[in-house]
């Protein structure tokens, strides 16, 4: 809904739901007013100062639960109470889902930087040369202009290298240097201000200018300025890793079982990438793939998945491993029909590599995650995104490739001012129409080499490749593969319907292995074993813990626990509901560990093998076959060497 906010700088419309905090209306109005205390902001539903109270005496209510609905008009200001009752004023909370995640963060909280960031920040980054034996001339121990060590962000560095986009952090290295000589020149201190400003080409409301608000008037000083699009020389993720090759087997198995594509969140963790001077590197652990629509030529995602409990729990489970959300990846696959596993090449440089639909998805998702930055680099405590895109399609060659990509901090600028649409030629962007009174669209220009080798500066307008938005991020795996979730065998992964279940009984079968710490070592089983919510806070830790060390004592904690026990229980009555020839999965293997007081899951299984002497366990899927077949009955493989 929309609540018009009225203060001594004009009328606002503020988008908000009804059943948010109020502390979600409070941190948007301060956004918008640019006020730097959310505390003291006073709203009322009348102009009259005397009636209006804090913000925070409203804390823990919903909007609705206050009266406040679509259309309605509140007053705004600005508490002038002392600075000493403004200290005792405690912050206002967080308002948190379940509680397990938090969704918006306290007002005058300290920006919390990645800890890959705190680390290179402390780093000096220069290049190290050794002494060139043709133009040193100094001793050993000296050094000149052509053994001392180079910038980060040097220029004739990162051109023999290749290196198209330099790293983040050299990048700021050379704003700070860039700053600090010209504020020797201004005023003899060679202090650095913040350096980075995200871009924005929204009206600015409300505007100081003496006109009615957007979008009754605007003027110079409220209307963005014209965008000039060039490559961005910089990116936030140099590099992407994935801890294994299964992960990308698992993911495209879908594919290869159906024909259709499918998306997935990329879930792991940042680290210093040292192949580039200060470069970050994401190392992807997990795949989690949400509720969506597959089809032969393209993925519908489940707008109810965005912000719903699913996500915050699949969020929760990931930090729980110390890992978080870096990116997301699709397939874009077709069968060449040659019956060699080659596949068609889309994506090339006489195409395009990343469609504008595709860019303009990755730019909310961008958006959607953005980037911590210490406050002495940026003022707002966030620039840019960590968040990477990846996507399987064919190379060159007609194999299956993976490439990564970010779209620019302009591009998630132009999507979040509304300003582009996707266009039906997937290689080029549209600018969209301005309308008067409901969308203004700055001027919009791009330059490019024509074939006299002569820069031409064009109009953007009604579109523009997409090339200019785009930032490469190259992609590979580690020498030695050290994944963190070791399973063997993967347990049913989600949302894969009509080709993977998830339940009770798949958990039950999943966890009849002699080698139970692997087993559990698996990031769709953890999402699923939280979602079942039988475990608590304890048994899941507790579990978690097993999956990750794999040490025998947390297993024999874990055993012992009555959350685990309880599990145990549920599992074993889904025997019950199933067929007959699935039961001897629990008896053909060893079970999961159980407590040392007895479990009903490893007397049945005990039962049933004096039951059925006569059976014999496939070694290859563990289902009990007659002991005079030669051959499983299921897998086809032979019974016996």
């Amino acid at each position: 809904m929309l609540v018009r906010i009225r203060s001594k700088e004009g009328t606002v419309r503020v988008e908000v739901n009804p059943t948010d905090d109020v502390v979600v209306l409070g941190q948007k109005i301060a956004a918008i007013l640019n006020i730097a205390d959310p505390v003291s902001i006073m709203i009322s539903d009348q102009p009259q100062v005397a009636g209006a109270r804090r913000i925070f005496d409203f804390w823990g209510k919903s909007l609705a639960s206050i009266g406040v609905q679509h259309g309605d008009l509140l007053f705004v200001t600005i508490d002038t109470s002392s600075s000493e009752e403004l200290e005792s004023t405690p912050t206002l909370p967080a308002v948190a889902i379940e509680d397990h995640t938090s969704i918006i963060s306290p007002p005058m909280a300290p920006v919390m930087v990645d800890a890959v960031d705190e680390y290179l920040e402390k780093q000096s980054g220069l290049i190290k040369r050794g002494r060139d034996p043709k133009f040193c001339k100094h001793t050993v121990n000296g050094m000149c202009d052509y053994c001392m060590p180079m910038e980060p962000y040097d220029s004739r560095y990162l051109e023999q290298n290749k290196i198209k986009h330099m790293s983040f952090h050299a990048y700021l290295r050379q704003l700070n240097a860039a700053q600090k000589g010209k504020d020797a020149q201004a005023a003899g201190s060679a202090k650095a201000v913040a350096p980075l400003e995200e871009p924005n080409y929204k009206v600015k409301v409300p505007c100081k200018g003496r006109h009615a608000p957007w979008p009754e008037g605007i003027c110079t000083k409220c209307q963005p300025s014209a965008v000039t699009l060039q490559s961005q020389p910089f990116r936030l993720v140099d590099y992407i890793e994935f801890s294994a090759a299964s992960l990308i087997d698992n993911f495209i198995h879908y594919w290869r079982s159906t024909g259709c594509q499918r998306f997935g969140y990329l879930y792991g963790r940042y680290e210093p990438y040292t192949e580039v001077p200060l470069g970050i590197k994401a190392v992807v652990e997990a795949i989690y793939e949400p509720p969506q629509q597959t089809a032969l030529d393209g993925v519908a995602l489940a707008p109810q998945y965005f912000g719903s409990e699913e996500e915050a729990r699949i969020d929760a489970v990931a930090l729980a491993c110390g890992l978080r959300r870096v990116g997301c990846i699709f397939t874009d696959l077709i069968d060449d029909g040659t019956s060699r596993g080659t596949v068609v090449t889309k994506r090339h440089v006489d195409s395009y590599f990343l469609s504008s639909l595709e860019c303009c998805f990755a730019a909310e998702m961008q958006r959607r995650h953005p980037n911590t930055t210490s406050t002495s680099y940026s003022t707002s405590g966030k620039f840019g995104s960590k968040f990477v895109t990846c996507v399987l399609s064919g190379n060159e060659e007609g194999h299956v490739d993976v490439a990564g990509y970010q779209v620019s901090n302009t591009c998630v600028a132009m999507v979040d001012a509304g300003i582009v649409e996707p266009s039906v030629k997937p290689s080029v962007m549209r600018v969209k129409e301005a309308v008067a009174g409901v969308r203004y669209v700055p001027e919009v220009f791009y330059k490019y080499k024509n074939k006299y080798g002569v820069n031409v500066q064009e109009s953007a307008k009604p579109t523009f490749p997409v090339d200019y938005l785009l930032v490469n991020v190259s992609h590979g795996f580690p020498q030695t593969a050290k994944p963190l979730f070791t399973a063997s065998t993967p347990f049913p992964i989600e949302n894969r319907i009509g080709l993977d279940t998830q339940d009770f009984d798949a958990l039950r079968r999943y966890l009849t292995v002699p080698d139970f710490a692997n087993a559990v070592s698996d990031f769709h089983l953890l999402c699923f074993v939280m979602g079942m919510g039988v475990l608590g806070k304890l048994e899941f830790e507790t579990l978690v813990r097993v999956a990750m060390s794999k040490d025998p004592t947390e297993v024999a904690k874990l055993v012992e626990l009555g959350g685990w026990k309880t599990l145990q229980m549920v599992m074993q009555e889904s025997v019950k509901a199933a067929p007959q020839s699935h039961l001897g999965h629990t008896s053909a293997v060893s079970s999961p560990p159980m407590s040392r007081t007895g479990s009903t899951a490893s007397s049945a299984a005990g039962s049933a093998g004096r039951a059925a002497p006569e059976l014999i366990s496939c070694r290859h899927c563990t289902l009990l076959n007659p002991g005079t077949n030669v051959n499983c009955e299921i897998c086809s493989l032979p019974l016996r060497d």
